[in-house]
């Protein structure tokens, strides 16, 4: 286990919110980028998907982070 891992379990530990927010912005993150990935093979830009939907492109773009 490296250091950071270390530090997120201690803090999970001693604070039931951050585990909670952390939990969840961490599946937030990890299921934008498989998002970016899907889009990106199969050659679609977050151009076209806004189009397709009449939106902006920055209401496309996900740059969450983990926490």
């Amino acid at each position: 286990m490296s250091d950071v891992e270390r530090y997120i379990e201690k803090r999970k530990k001693q604070n039931l919110h951050f585990a909670k927010d952390y939990e969840s912005g961490y599946q937030t993150f990890e299921f934008s980028v498989m998002l970016r990935e899907a889009r990106e093979r199969a050659g679609v830009t977050q151009e076209s998907i806004a189009k397709k939907l009449r939106t902006k492109k920055s209401a496309i773009f996900a740059n969450r982070k983990p926490f």
